[in-house]
């Protein structure tokens, strides 16, 4: 334990600041996590999800919680797999290959 009183204030707001930034933190990853599990549901909020989860970590990374490269890498990976997500339903109907009839 710190005898000094400029270090004892300096762990009171480590432990302040530690507990904010565990709390954001662990929104953003709730929301990402939320977010996996409507792709593989196939929910249809899954674009609501997604939108929430870079919300989420648009702010743990504007408050410092995250760096801003590691939310932006966690956004594009999510934006990449609801483009695949959007897309691959309609190809499958639409462009399925027609069987011929063989006579």
């Amino acid at each position: 334990m710190a005898n000094i009183k400029s270090q004892i204030k300096r762990n009171r707001q480590n432990e302040k600041r530690r507990v904010r930034n565990r709390n954001f933190r662990g929104y953003a990853r709730t929301a990402v996590n939320q977010a996996r599990a409507a792709f593989t549901e196939n929910a249809p909020d899954t674009k609501e999800a997604v939108l929430k989860a870079i919300s989420a970590l648009d702010q743990a990374a504007e408050r410092g919680v995250i760096h801003k490269n590691n939310a932006a890498r966690r956004k594009g990976r999510l934006m990449k797999r609801l483009a695949a997500f959007n897309s691959a339903p309609a190809a499958t109907k639409e462009d399925a290959p027609k069987k011929k009839k063989t006579e």
